[in-house]
């Protein structure tokens, strides 16, 4: 690059172009230059919404109606996903220690079930009371010999097992194996009237005898304790 002076005596001062780009660039990286040019957060900001922007120009492009034919599908997607949620409501996450079994941990006494039941109502945590009585019912029938010991046995299957054993508590036994499953997979509360009814059935069950034939009559022989 050849740079004159203002008069004729001047002499041409040559200049080699890379030091004068150089020389230019440190020129233009001075702040005074870029006292207005948008922030860090601005410009990703603005390619944020151009990327956005050139998203829906493509998908209205693709869709029947254009902008409008988008927006109602838009419309009609979000639809379809309040009636699902509303019908079948927040999902909930599926028990991975068992499946349905009733017992989800190592095997424990009825007793001890028990006790775990009493610290969970004294703290007013009716869900999990409910749980361990049930367990503490369940337990204290194979204690009994009424139940087999089966891994992976349900609350519906042992109340169905102990009901044919002992039919005089075989609605009790149902309803609190639906307590059971209300609150360890549908995701409902349990309150403390439901947590007594089932402690109540427990004590029933101590003293209950199973029924182990029926009597030429028709009525049922209980077994001695």
């Amino acid at each position: 690059m050849t740079i004159t002076g203002g008069t004729a005596g001047d002499i041409p001062v040559d200049i080699p172009r890379t030091p004068a780009q150089e020389a230019a660039e440190r020129e233009l990286s001075k702040p005074m230059y870029h006292e207005n040019d948008p922030s860090l957060l601005q410009r990703v900001l603005d390619r944020f919404w151009e990327w956005v922007d050139d998203l829906f120009d493509a998908a209205s492009g693709a869709t029947p109606g254009g902008t409008v034919g988008l927006v109602t599908v838009v419309i009609v997607v979000l639809a379809l996903i309040a009636a699902l949620w509303w019908r079948l409501g927040t999902p909930r996450r599926t028990p991975t220690t068992g499946g349905d079994s009733l017992f989800d941990d190592g095997p424990r006494t009825a007793a001890e079930h028990r006790a775990a039941a009493a610290r969970h109502a004294s703290a007013g945590q009716w869900n999990q009371a409910v749980q361990e009585r049930m367990r503490a019912i369940v337990r204290a029938l194979e204690e009994r010999t009424l139940l087999d010991p089966r891994p992976g046995r349900t609350a519906d299957e042992a109340a169905a097992e102990a009901g044919r054993q002992l039919p005089a508590h075989a609605d009790a036994l149902r309803a609190a194996a639906r307590a059971f499953d209300d609150v360890t997979y549908g995701g409902r509360s349990a309150d403390e009237p439901a947590y007594r009814r089932i402690e109540q059935l427990d004590t029933a069950l101590e003293r209950a005898k199973p029924v182990l034939a029926t009597s030429a009559a028709g009525g049922f022989t209980e077994a001695p304790r």
